[in-house]
């Protein structure tokens, strides 16, 4: 699997993985797929795709509306597919990880979806409201079709639901470091660093950390305790502000920066 060679390979260089999120049709399909190039040459291991979907009850105000941007140019779960093997034309060695709501998934159904994740050169799927309790079906679907069940875990998470994680997780987790939506603020990296040797007595498989990292100086900070860096609100403001024609650049750049300051630590 890509993302655990990709893992494999920073941990033997003693690096950091850093993963942008960004939402899939925001500014367009087109410019999707140039800002997902333009973040590997600025220093992405994993890209985060988000599936666009009308009530992202996880996600603060910036994914929020870039969400709703992209619903509105008529962005659907096909079209991020379509994104996906457009970028694997001329990528085949970035792990790409969709990440989102039930509903677009149960729509199409879940094997129709699996296979068609599989043949666009999906590497793992996050669905935010798929609890490990009752997506034991659905992680052995895509176990078996080589993509990883990512999940999420959060400071209140027990640690009954960590094991339950465990058993089903494949590729890395993802820790939110915050109470909250996306966006939000007041990062403690103390914190951060104590609840991941809690989840690691369970978890054997590499923990990334998101939620707050919004700069090189958070970004270094959560990348001296986590196996990999998360981040998009502040990446998805970056392409809104820098407008269609230059969203990539931007991207790419503002990418960049993180990735120098995650590699001084």
């Amino acid at each position: 699997m890509r993302i655990d060679q990709t893992f494999a390979a920073l941990k033997g260089a003693g690096r950091t993985a850093l993963i942008p999120f960004i939402t899939a049709g925001d500014p367009s399909a087109a410019a999707t797929v140039a800002i997902m190039h333009a973040l590997v040459q600025g220093g992405a291991d994993v890209i985060e795709l988000g599936v666009p979907f009308s009530d992202p009850m996880a996600d603060g105000p910036v994914i929020q509306r870039s969400s709703e941007r992209a619903l509105a140019r008529g962005t659907g779960l096909r079209d991020v597919l379509a994104m996906t093997a457009e970028f694997r034309k001329t990528n085949a060695a970035t792990p790409v990880v969709f990440m989102g709501y039930a509903n677009p998934i149960e729509a199409m159904g879940q094997e129709r979806f699996v296979e068609a994740a599989r043949d666009a050169g999906v590497d793992g799927v996050l669905v935010v409201d798929y609890p490990p309790e009752e997506a034991g079906g659905f992680s052995a679907l895509l176990t078996a079709n080589g993509l990883a069940p990512i999940f999420l875990l959060s400071p209140t998470t027990p640690e009954t639901r960590i094991a339950a994680v465990a058993k089903l997780a494949r590729g890395y987790v993802y820790y939110v470091s915050l109470k909250g939506v996306t966006g939000a603020a007041n990062l403690d990296a103390t914190d951060v660093a104590e609840r991941l040797a809690a989840i690691r007595r369970h978890i054997a498989i590499p923990v990334g950390v998101g939620f707050g990292i919004r700069d090189g100086a958070s970004a270094r900070a959560i990348g001296n305790v986590a196996d990999a860096v998360v981040i998009g609100s502040a990446l998805v403001q970056t392409i809104a502000d820098a407008g269609p024609d230059r969203a990539a650049a931007a991207a790419g750049a503002w990418l960049q920066a993180i990735r120098t300051a995650l590699d001084a630590h």
